[in-house]
């Protein structure tokens, strides 16, 4: 699992091309599904929930295909990874 957050300009163009050029890219570089939420204290900020591994992530992110796709789909900038801390089972 990985957890990634980026803004967006707009919250319906990003889910329109998140969810078909976005998401046949990230297919091909191992990426099994996300889950996407809006950010409540910052309404153009989206957290995104990946099944999907480091190295494909990494895979992802260097594959020259992919800024215009991001381009498209209104992100401001890159998007980040979080960091991981730590698991609990409760």
């Amino acid at each position: 699992m990985l957890l990634a957050t980026t803004q967006v300009k707009d919250i319906d163009r990003f889910m329109e091309i998140f969810t078909t050029k976005g998401a046949e890219k990230r297919k091909q570089h191992g990426s099994k599904g996300a889950v996407v939420f809006r950010d409540p204290s910052d309404a153009d900020r989206v957290w995104v929930a990946f099944d999907w591994d480091e190295q494909g992530w990494q895979s992802f992110v260097s594959d020259p295909d992919v800024p215009p796709i991001l381009e498209e789909a209104g992100h401001r900038g890159k998007p980040q990874a979080a960091q991981f801390a730590g698991r609990c089972d409760a």
